[in-house]
């Protein structure tokens, strides 16, 4: 059904709503079995005790700054690419897909640089203590290390959800997911008897604790990095850049992976808005976590458990997100705005809705998510009760992610950075500033109800506006 975007003829609703669930499947469950590896290694972590588990949470939303970042970084590309898969021009996708490789890669090596030099004094700036300092520094390094191949794997899912393939992204994040098991259980605990079905058995174990915890989940993600950019450049019609699908690689050469002044540009325009949007963003969550850090190191668990497990209820938000981004920037490509105003409609009600029920999933099972995740009881009841708060701002959350998305798929990004990381700033953080003292845990995560419904509201406004689809890339 994409083909009909391109061909100019008319979608009716119920086709518009079809492509549109059947984009957006396969897009949530790439984004559900990502935070599904964060469950895994938050809850196998958490059954080394607080000390490991703070350490972990210390460090984890800066953890999200970087890869943040560098997913951002490949998103310029990965639009210009969906633009022109929309006006059926492969030839130019496959040049902008080689520049991007080069491109990505070398913005991943420069983060990864920054992230090393940083990673010993890192804890201390974020006010952990002693006992949970040194762990959390040989996290961070551990990630951020590997950002170069991270980038890459990044920048490969983008490109195939540029061109409509959004089966292959999801199902080897699924296998990543599977991997993160299996590699964290044999890593992060030592060799011990187990017992199942009736029999025991030893099974063997590095006993690596928070170290075992990084090498697992950036080993599953390295293989499927590999396995990402091989499909892409090798079996994707219409964008394989090596094989029988790309024969006008052989008259580029290698002269082909230098970026050019004109993609760069374009790519600049599309993500240096979303880089400084995350990198704010960013730091305004780990200002959240000094906020927190006062509040104790069971506060501190709670709150990265807590952030852990409400990502369970917007991850198919980003999915349905991924969706309105392929399925706008292709009507924009195609240079049809009507049918990319009724895509962003559509693609931001179905995500309202979706995010609703996971809202009522969350309030209601909030008390075994957070025993599955920690077996400390102070830590759960702090984390239930922040759950229960957050909930009620679902809906709008969703708002902001989806419409986000629909403006990224025209290129709009700098309007929408400014949305974001002023709402964060201006609402959230003054809020749990003042209520963190009184309230404790609470009161941070009331100020984020508060300041995510606000956020949806600015993005529905300015989607129903129609300025977006005004101020988005050339298709020239």
């Amino acid at each position: 059904m994409l083909k009909l975007i391109q061909s100019g003829k008319p979608l009716s609703f119920k086709q518009r709503l079809l492509l549109t669930a059947t984009l957006s499947w396969p897009a949530i469950m790439a984004q559900l079995s990502s935070i599904l590896m964060q469950y895994i290694d938050a809850a196998m972590v958490g059954r080394l005790g607080a000390d490991d588990s703070a350490s972990v949470g210390l460090v984890s939303t800066s953890l999200w700054l970087f890869w943040g970042i560098c997913s951002a970084a490949t998103v310029g590309f990965s639009v210009q690419v969906a633009h022109r898969v929309g006006a059926s021009d492969y030839q130019k996708a496959r040049q902008i897909f080689r520049q991007g490789i080069t491109a990505s890669f070398m913005f991943g090596l420069f983060m990864a640089v920054i992230g090393v030099a940083i990673a010993s004094p890192l804890p201390v700036w974020l006010g952990g203590s002693e006992a949970v300092n040194g762990k959390a520094t040989l996290y961070f390094t551990v990630f951020v290390g590997a950002l170069p191949v991270l980038t890459l794997n990044y920048l490969g899912a983008a490109m195939l959800r540029a061109s409509g393939n959004m089966k292959i992204p999801g199902g080897l994040n699924v296998m990543m997911c599977l991997l993160d098991v299996v590699f964290n259980f044999f890593l992060i605990f030592p060799t011990r008897e187990i017992s199942i079905l009736g029999h025991s058995l030893l099974m063997p174990g590095a006993g690596l604790g928070v170290l075992g915890a990084a090498l697992g989940t950036v080993g599953a993600e390295v293989v499927t990095a590999g396995f990402m950019m091989w499909y892409a450049c090798f079996r994707q019609k219409g964008i394989a850049i090596f094989g029988r699908r790309a024969e006008d690689v052989v008259t580029h050469g290698l002269k082909s992976f230098m970026p050019t002044r004109n993609v760069l540009l374009n790519a600049m325009k599309v993500s240096a808005p979303m880089t400084l949007e995350h990198g704010v963003i960013c730091g305004a969550q780990i200002m959240v976590t000094v906020i927190v850090a006062p509040l104790g190191v069971m506060a501190i668990a709670a709150n990265a458990f807590a952030v852990t497990a409400e990502a369970l209820c917007y991850m198919p938000g980003y999915g349905i997100s991924d969706a309105a981004t392929t399925l706008v920037g292709q009507s924009y490509g195609a240079r049809r705005k009507d049918l990319a105003r009724q895509f962003g409609y559509l693609t931001v009600g179905l995500g309202m809705a979706v995010m609703t029920l996971m809202g009522v999933i969350l309030w209601i099972g909030a008390p075994a998510v957070m025993e599955l995740l920690s077996p400390v009881k102070d830590i759960q009841d702090l984390g239930v009760s922040a759950l229960r708060i957050e909930a009620w701002a679902e809906p709008m959350f969703a708002a902001s992610i989806v419409a986000y998305g629909v403006m990224v798929g025209v290129g709009d990004t700098l309007v929408p950075a400014v949305m974001n990381f002023s709402s964060i700033w201006l609402v959230r953080l003054p809020i749990a500033a003042l209520l963190a003292p009184t309230m404790g845990l609470d009161g941070v995560w009331l100020a984020m109800c508060i300041e995510l419904c606000f956020r949806g509201s600015i993005f529905l406004f300015r989607l129903i506006k129609g300025s977006w689809l005004n101020h988005g890339l050339s298709t020239n």
